[in-house]
């Protein structure tokens, strides 16, 4: 079977999906059984997996689901509770102080706050919790699933306190080998490591900056009254200023720190920046923009959990007492990432299958306190004594959360265990590649020189499969540095690029499109938003590609620590 008719049957489950969801709009609760379906018949047939790795691949997937559905019923929750508890009206009052116009908010609370919250617990967290926060503050549902999606790139490489790197680039190459040649030549396999954090945070810097102005004029464009470009270059000033805000930090705190902080110390310092920049009035344009009249909405734009402001409690509350819950899910996520004694502690209690059905390497487990799921929980627990509830309020979030996690779930036990048998597919019986590493071989193959414009393309290839920079890293890093040696590129770099080509991937990663959607009731309507989020996922991976091809081919970009 020749290498390009492999890789074609190993992009089938992807195709299938795209146009499934993308060109005939299915709902991901009827596309994704079948893509399931497909890939486990392609995993028997072709790549002759054994039944039992399949079934033991489905299993594990089942587990990192309920995982995922953790997540987002904590994040529901959390919500829910401070929708009940008055949280939410003296957070919206707050916002309107700040800026009553939608283009700031989105910036401060999507790009900014979002940042930081990636930074803190990554793996689609920051979706999660900013677009049923936007809702809260009076987005349509589909605009916040658009606006918490689109801050699935910049942060991401550094996301859960650089877990990509730290975890996905350490586990992903073969840091023995590496490492032993290095010390040969007088370095080390930390240095080595710094050297792709810097240059992913350079990439990233370079590349996302414009990502708040993509943001603007995607919400003017798709939301707007009139459907015009033209009120989002009207803030691009002020989304330039917020762009750079943020990238600043960051790519200093990657080159001078590490790959733990970059997205943390970034989110933080942009939004003490930016916030006290709006409030003053600075680039802000005179002009307030906002949607249409509710009423006027289309009803593709609402979800089934929308907030009206009859809905919300009326208690009076200070900003800071509403603002606290999210204030403490940063700090205890922190804590729980940085500080050893803390981490042990929210370790402690975790269930772990290892060699499901016999079969090596497909493991599964789950730490439900140290998951962001878990610290939620005990975020929402807090607020409860916070915010002075009484049993029967929190009682109605616990309600509420829970019904939306039924029809989030379908989809979830569909997509996860797909993913996981392409990724488990490298042992089979016709001794084959796993279906990604075909798929990368056969573009590498077919581009020679100009690799580094395609390098970032596998790993957001990786990242929509997987929805996860850290899992993407994990499959293509040691690919993309062979490639990169056997073409005397630098390997630092291009594994670098491999590290924000995934982070890109996140934006277009259907089972975060998912997870999103859930926590404001728009299940089913995937396809509409992954319409949208592929446009700046392209962006992102061709300029990620041309700035390494300019890096490679006019700078001459090199390895100084493997003497090359």
């Amino acid at each position: 079977m020749s290498p390009g008719f492999l890789a074609l049957l190993a992009f089938t489950p992807i195709l299938l999906a795209g146009i499934l969801l993308i060109g005939l709009r299915w709902p991901a609760r009827i596309a994704m059984p079948v893509v399931y379906l497909v890939t486990a018949g392609i995993g028997l047939l072709v790549w002759d997996m054994s039944f039992n790795r399949i079934l033991a691949s489905t299993l594990q997937g089942l587990v990192i689901t309920i995982g995922l559905l953790w997540i987002i019923f904590g994040a529901l929750l959390l919500l829910n509770t401070l929708k009940h508890s008055g949280g939410i009206t003296a957070i919206r009052a707050g916002f309107t102080t700040i800026s009553p116009d939608r283009r700031i908010q989105a910036i401060i609370i999507a790009w900014l706050f979002g940042c930081f919250i990636e930074g803190a617990s990554g793996f689609g967290t920051p979706a999660a919790i900013a677009a049923p926060l936007l809702v809260a503050v009076g987005f349509p549902a589909m605009a916040a699933v658009l606006m918490g999606m689109l801050v699935q790139s910049t942060p991401v490489s550094f996301g859960a306190v650089g877990t990509p790197i730290i975890v996905g680039v350490n586990s992903g190459l073969d840091s023995a080998s590496i490492g032993a040649e290095l010390a040969a030549r007088g370095s080390s396999w930390e240095l080595y490591l710094q050297q792709v954090t810097t240059n992913t945070a350079l990439v990233h810097a370079l590349v996302g900056t414009v990502m708040p102005m993509v943001m603007v004029l995607m919400l003017v464009r798709f939301f707007g009254r009139e459907k015009s470009w033209k009120a989002g270059f009207e803030v691009l000033p002020f989304a330039f200023f917020a762009g750079l805000a943020f990238t600043v930090p960051y790519a200093l705190t990657g080159v001078l720190l590490g790959p733990e902080f970059p997205s943390l110390l970034g989110g933080l310092i942009g939004l003490a920046i930016v916030v006290t920049a709006a409030r003053a009035g600075f680039l802000v344009p005179k002009n307030t923009w906002d949607f249409a009249p509710r009423q006027e909405w289309p009803a593709e734009w609402l979800g089934t959990i929308e907030m009206k402001l009859g809905e919300l409690t009326a208690k009076p509350m200070g900003t800071f007492r509403a603002w606290l819950p999210y204030l403490l899910v940063g700090l205890v996520l922190v804590l729980s990432r940085t500080v050893p004694e803390v981490t042990a502690a929210f370790k402690s209690i975790s269930f772990s299958l290892t060699g499901l059905l016999g079969e090596a390497g497909i493991n599964a487990g789950i730490e439900p306190l140290y998951l962001p799921g878990g610290i939620l929980v005990m975020v929402v627990i807090a607020t409860f004594f916070i915010h002075r509830m009484h049993p029967v309020e929190l009682g109605r979030a616990v309600r509420e959360s829970s019904s939306v996690l039924l029809s989030a779930g379908f989809v979830l036990l569909f997509t996860v265990p797909m993913v996981r048998i392409l990724i488990n597919s490298g042992v089979n019986a016709a001794d084959l590649p796993s279906m990604p590493i075909a798929m990368a071989r056969f573009a590498a193959d077919s581009v020679g020189n100009i690799y580094p414009l395609v390098a970032p393309a596998i790993g957001a290839l990786g990242a929509f499969l997987a929805g996860s920079n850290t899992v993407s890293n994990m499959m293509f890093a040691q690919f993309q540095y062979g490639v990169a040696a056997n073409l005397g590129l630098s390997t630092a770099l291009i594994v670098a690029v491999q590290a924000v080509g995934a982070a890109a991937g996140n934006m277009v990663a259907i089972h975060n499109v998912v997870a999103a959607s859930a926590t404001v009731g728009l299940l089913g309507r995937e396809g509409l938003t992954l319409r949208k989020t592929i446009w700046p996922t392209l962006y992102y991976v061709l300029a990620t590609g041309l700035v390494a091809l300019f890096a490679v081919y006019v700078l001459g970009a090199s390895d100084p620590l493997m003497g090359g």
